[in-house]
């Protein structure tokens, strides 16, 4: 297993073909759009919604005047709550046909002039055609197509779409509608002080002090079980951790989790907070990811909490591709093991085996953490000194 620096894109030196193709399949590029009420359609997954927050920034910094709604799945909500990117935020009910058709009436009844659709679902765009927006604009790939009014389309390669960072992609769609870059592309995430007041609150309630050394446990995925590392390696981690630093482990545990944390729980010597009883959600998830030192989840949305807070990370990957989240790594290690089935993008492990996490044990992952907290000059409470993310080589997308 070897690691290394992973090449990271940069969107404001990019000449847009790096994402999308160049003109010939355009049709027509919007020059001049001002709109005075625009519809955001949000990714559907929670690690994207926070890889989209710089475009969701640079959407609210081109149109300041402009009323911006954001269309969000439930679940997700919490992840833009206390922001200052939306005027108005509505919950996706498309699931269902009643759902829908309530959504579309409610659409119709607010006129925005212009979406922005960041999923690739056919029903993302379909939601805004029926809510009677004339302007639509978004990724042209697969059956969407006739439903956009224009927009980029995606570069291919031999084997389809390349993989690019999500955060980038979502940003490149914002320059192909010719708005302006920030200089700040960063993801980002708001809380209120009420919100870190019951953040605070909770941490004091697990005997957390201002002194203590907080290392956050992330061993969920809403994916799939393919994206978890196996929960007795989290428990044997929690024990070489308590060793090496003498911190309090704080065990995030999202719904439907709870016999992973039970597991790990089981498994382990060593005292292990568990969130799972408080029902930790998503925007109350903000303030005790702020408040660790360091977070060592599997790859999936919290992930992404701690580069929007500066909280150095190590991911554990498995199935999937890493170019996909290969930005903003200053503060993150991934550790991946290459194998031929790998990446998959399964939500199950096809061989059963689960090698490519199995695999990656934790004395590698405390040796990568303490790497990662040397290099950054962080072995306590200091975030100032920055470093380059490190990965492992990534595979070809199959």
């Amino acid at each position: 297993m070897t690691i290394r620096p992973f090449d990271q894109f940069n969107p404001l030196e990019s000449k847009l073909n790096l994402v999308y193709e160049t003109p010939g399949f355009l049709v027509t590029k919007p020059k001049e759009i001002q709109p005075r009420k625009i519809l955001v359609i949000c990714p559907n997954w929670v690690g994207d919604v926070v890889m989209a927050t710089p475009a969701f920034d640079c959407i609210r910094q081109n149109y300041p005047g402009a009323q911006i709604i954001g269309l969000i799945r439930k679940y997700a909500k919490g992840v833009i709550e206390d922001s200052p990117w939306f005027d108005q935020v509505l919950e996706s009910t498309d699931k269902t046909t009643r759902g829908f058709a309530r959504l579309a009436h409610c659409l119709r009844r607010l006129k925005p002039d212009l979406a922005i659709v960041l999923p690739h679902s056919i029903r993302a765009a379909l939601i805004a055609r029926l809510g009677g927006i004339k302007k639509i604009y978004g990724y042209r790939r697969g059956g969407n197509c006739i439903l956009l009014t224009d927009g980029p389309q995606p570069r291919r390669g031999d084997s389809g779409i390349l993989p690019v960072p999500m955060a980038h992609y979502y940003l490149e769609l914002c320059r192909w509608l010719n708005l302006k870059i920030p200089r700040q592309t960063t993801p980002r995430l708001f809380l209120s002080d009420a919100l870190q007041a019951r953040g605070e609150r909770l941490l004091q309630h697990y005997g957390i002090g201002a002194d203590d050394m907080v290392i956050g446990l992330n061993p969920g995925a809403k994916f799939g079980s393919s994206k978890c590392w196996p929960p007795e390696y989290f428990g044997e981690l929690a024990e070489l951790l308590a060793a090496e630093w003498a911190c309090k482990i704080l065990l995030f545990v999202g719904p439907g989790e709870g016999a992973i944390a039970r597991a790990i729980l089981a498994s382990s010597q060593t005292a292990i907070i568990n969130t799972g009883k408080d029902q930790v959600d998503l925007n109350l998830l903000k303030p005790l990811i702020k408040r660790c030192q360091l977070l060592i989840t599997n790859d999936t949305g919290p992930r992404h909490y701690a580069v929007a807070f500066g909280v150095p990370a190590v991911v554990i990957m498995g199935p999937t591709d890493p170019r996909y989240t290969a930005a903003n790594l200053e503060k993150t290690v991934v550790i991946r093991q290459e194998l031929a089935c790998s990446p998959c993008h399964e939500r199950k492990c096809p061989e059963g085996q689960h090698a490519c996490m199995a695999m990656i044990k934790p004395e590698t992952v405390l040796r990568e953490s303490k790497n990662l907290l040397k290099r950054l000059n962080e072995p306590c409470l200091l975030r100032t000194t920055e470093t380059n993310g490190r990965q492992l080589k990534t595979s070809r997308r199959t």
